[in-house]
């Protein structure tokens, strides 16, 4: 799968669909989502007699169960055809700034409806990972707010002109970031954007050994004592990149990105779903380096393991 294009996925057929991801699922052969067994085989489909076995069903010799391959995927249960979720997958893995539901669902010829949830499903797939070691080369911090724009606001709501960061503080949702020079991103909806949040997720993802490049906000400094290399950039002199080259300019423009997408993709994003966004973006940056169809491969491979049924993401 890793060198095939949009078109040569649009015309595969249903049997080469599923081979395709029985391909990407297990490269070594088909392996049991119950009990992990490698002792399985295919049943080959019988439509003679009393007994009949649809394509793609496997049996495991150890838990005596059936299984297909979207068993224990995001993809499980699902009345969508393979090669379908395939194009959901590549598309939503190739588009940067985000695919909409209802683009997804003219493209497919699926309902709205089952388009939504299935960006849903792989949006949860996307769900970043803990990584396999701190970062601890320079590591940019800094946060963003989520929401309309000051001008679509009513003129009572309209926020005073020597307080706006208070005021979008209360109105807006916030989301933190912090991404490694040259190496992953790790982002996330705050209810605030308080100092003992922000040095609770630095803690969790960065070592002390990390030189960090902040802005010149205050509830930085709590960080100082952790950790004792620090570069702050004074975006209120405009300035953008310090005297040693230290700048928050990689967070700025994956902010962007997210925007971009939030505004003229979507066109709103509640808070609700706001985290699956911000996987979703985070997902793409972090293998910003491959092909799309690669990309697409480790969706597929992301989402084994991870199941979300339809009534959480509609629960208010």
């Amino acid at each position: 799968m890793n060198n095939i294009t949009f078109k040569q996925l649009r015309n595969l057929t249903e049997d080469q669909a599923r081979e395709m991801l029985e391909a990407v699922r297990w490269p070594n052969g088909a392996t049991c989502p119950r009990c992990g067994s490698d002792r399985a085989h295919k049943l080959e489909p019988k439509t003679e007699g009393k007994t009949h076995v649809r394509a793609g069903v496997y049996f495991c010799g150890a838990c005596r169960k059936q299984f297909t391959v979207t068993v224990g995927t995001v993809m499980e249960r699902s009345r969508i055809k393979i090669a379908d979720w395939l194009m959901g997958f590549y598309l939503v893995c190739s588009s940067k700034k985000g695919i909409s539901a209802h683009q997804l669902h003219r493209t497919l010829g699926i309902s709205y409806e089952t388009a939504w949830f299935m960006e849903h499903r792989i949006r949860f797939a996307m769900t970043q990972e803990p990584l396999d070691k701190l970062m601890d080369g320079d590591v940019e911090l800094d946060a963003t707010y989520i929401g309309g724009k000051d001008k679509n606001r009513h003129f009572s709501q309209l926020p005073p002109k020597k307080n706006k960061a208070a005021w979008d503080a209360y109105t807006k949702t916030p989301v933190f970031a912090l991404v490694e020079r040259g190496g992953e991103l790790r982002a996330r909806k705050m209810k605030n954007v308080s100092n003992f949040n922000m040095r609770n997720e630095v803690r969790k993802y960065v070592s002390h050994d990390a030189t960090l490049m902040t802005d010149q906000a205050t509830g930085y400094e709590m960080l100082d004592k952790e950790y004792p290399h620090r570069e702050i950039v004074d975006h209120s002199k405009k300035q953008y990149v310090n005297e040693v080259g230290a700048s928050t300019n990689t967070l700025e423009g994956w902010f962007g990105l997210l925007k971009r997408g939030v505004t003229g993709t979507f066109h709103h994003v509640s808070e609700q779903h706001l985290d699956r966004y911000v996987d979703e973006f985070a997902f793409r940056y972090n293998r910003r380096d491959v092909s799309d169809a690669e990309r697409t491969a480790m969706a597929v491979r992301s989402s084994e393991g991870k199941r979300l049924m339809y009534k959480e993401p509609i629960k208010k």
